[in-house]
């Protein structure tokens, strides 16, 4: 059983999303909702992360790139969920995506996408990631569901 406010922790995360260490960027579900096609994931990142070696290391923030990654991967949770099917979402397009603060060691990303389409062929997600309430990166990311198959 979960703990309070926990929807899916990292095991059942492991089971929908192919992403292994250092590639998965979810930590957790904490909301999700498939009726009104909304989901919330958290990132706990901390200094031990692999990449704060070689990024600004000085001064380590958190890259850009990745963070966009974990707000692609809660979204193909929510397509995982919302079509329960087989398939994987595979990152298809990042649209208008802003970069508005730094990530920082210690941060706890708060993940939020919100279903625009989602078929059993393709989804399209606008995506946020917040710290303390702050929006920090936005984007609208599509997605192409393939067989496992595939890849």
């Amino acid at each position: 059983m979960n703990p309070p406010n926990i929807i899916l922790e990292a095991k059942q995360i492991a089971q929908i999303l192919p992403h292994r260490y250092p590639f998965l960027l979810v930590d957790r579900i904490i909301h999700l909702d498939l009726e009104g096609e909304v989901i919330i994931g958290q990132k706990n990142v901390t200094m031990n992360e692999h990449f704060f070696v070689g990024h600004f290391p000085e001064a380590p923030i958190m890259p850009g790139v990745l963070i966009l990654e974990a707000l692609a991967q809660t979204g193909g949770i929510l397509v995982h969920q919302k079509t329960q099917t087989e398939k994987i979402a595979v990152l298809l397009t990042v649209k208008d995506a802003k970069f508005r603060k730094p990530v920082l060691p210690g941060d706890v990303l708060q993940l939020h996408v919100t279903g625009q389409h989602i078929s059993s062929r393709a989804g399209k997600v606008l995506a946020k990631a917040l710290v303390n309430d702050q929006v920090v990166v936005e984007a609208e990311i599509g997605f192409a569901l393939v067989d496992r198959k595939q890849l």
